[in-house]
């Protein structure tokens, strides 16, 4: 499996049985703009910063709900969420998503805004490899990232959705905030690309900061 970081919460996601786009957003958001390509699109929320479909090439499958299917071999599973800290009366409702192929399990939190319930982190399950939004504001602040990965679990965390150079003007956190005082181990992957088996996941959670 190989995990492209594309910036945001967008995530092109490899696999032998097909690809994966995750949140893509529209070319407004001033990240560099990748060619993006996939058969599943995964859209956690109908906000333009993550659900700009038309810019994903393949005509691909897209996955807004919850629930669970299979295509092509890849399993998807949609779990319902808050954007916020009041049940979503603020900002809606997103989904995170579970995605398993090659005998890894990827879960893409999305804009989650909340800490996840027993029943929430009973349905997503065992996660290998973790995309958590970092930032605040709009979503987790960066303590509460800290505590679910606690809760999940992951083998990799990988942070997202966090201020950059690109988007030095907006109201979210830099990763260096949730990487103060972490207690995991961090890897900084001088490449926006990470290629992941499941013989070469590390044995405890490691926390690897993908370069956009």
């Amino acid at each position: 499996m190989k995990i492209e970081y594309n910036g945001h919460a967008c995530f092109t996601i490899k696999t032998s049985l097909g690809t994966v786009v995750t949140d893509p957003f529209g070319e407004e958001i001033p990240y560099p703009v990748r060619e993006l390509t996939g058969d599943i699109v995964t859209v956690s929320h109908d906000h333009f910063d993550h659900n700009a479909v038309k810019r994903v090439k393949g005509n691909p499958y897209v996955v807004k709900d919850q629930g669970e299917f299979t295509y092509s071999g890849i399993k998807i599973k949609g779990i319902k969420a808050a954007h916020d800290k009041n049940r979503g009366a603020q900002r809606g409702q997103i989904t995170i998503f579970v995605i398993e192929a090659e005998g890894l399990r990827v879960c893409h939190l999305g804009d989650l805004g909340e800490i996840l319930n027993d029943t929430q982190l009973k349905a997503i399950g065992e996660v290998d490899i973790l995309l958590v939004p970092v930032g605040g504001f709009y979503t987790i602040e960066p303590e509460e990232a800290k505590i679910i990965i606690k809760d999940i679990n992951p083998r990799i965390a990988i942070p997202m959705h966090y201020k950059t150079t690109y988007v030095k003007d907006w109201s979210i956190k830099p990763v260096d905030e949730f990487l103060k005082n972490i207690s995991y181990p961090v890897k900084k992957i001088e490449d926006n690309k990470l290629e992941i088996t499941p013989d070469t996941l590390p044995k405890s959670t490691e926390v690897y900061l993908l370069k956009i």
